[in-house]
């Protein structure tokens, strides 16, 4: 059981950090002056079973839009998170202090989901 809930909870940190990416992302595109982010997984499912954006009508485009753009150029499987956030080297010492969200990302790879490197492809919408 132990190991079970230590995989589920780094999932459930990969998801949360992947979300505020995201979420991030579309702000800083000026898509959005706000934005909530909400992705369900299921055990053994790769994919998202539900993407859900709440742009707390602040969006200048659609949800679903959105949800396709995202799609198209984020793989949001676990693998493609802990790729694209490039989450395979652990970064504990970094993030042990002063919290996980709000830091400068760093040229170590830490603090990865605080990057805006989407607004390009998401200007392009």
């Amino acid at each position: 059981h132990r190991d079970l809930h230590l995989s589920l909870r780094r999932q459930r940190q990969m998801c949360i950090r992947d979300s505020r990416y995201i979420a991030k992302n579309i702000v800083a595109a000026d898509l959005a002056d706000k934005c909530t982010i909400q992705l369900a997984y299921a055990i053994g499912v790769a994919r998202p079973l539900s993407f859900y954006i709440n742009t707390h009508d602040t969006g200048k485009v659609d949800s679903e839009t959105l949800i396709k753009k995202i799609n198209s150029i984020v793989d949001l499987t676990p693998s493609g998170i802990r790729d694209h956030l490039n989450l395979h080297k652990p970064i504990y010492k970094a993030s042990a202090a002063y919290g996980h969200f709000g830091r400068e990302p760093g040229d170590d790879g830490s603090f990865s989901w605080e990057k805006t490197d989407l607004v390009d492809q998401l200007k392009n919408l």
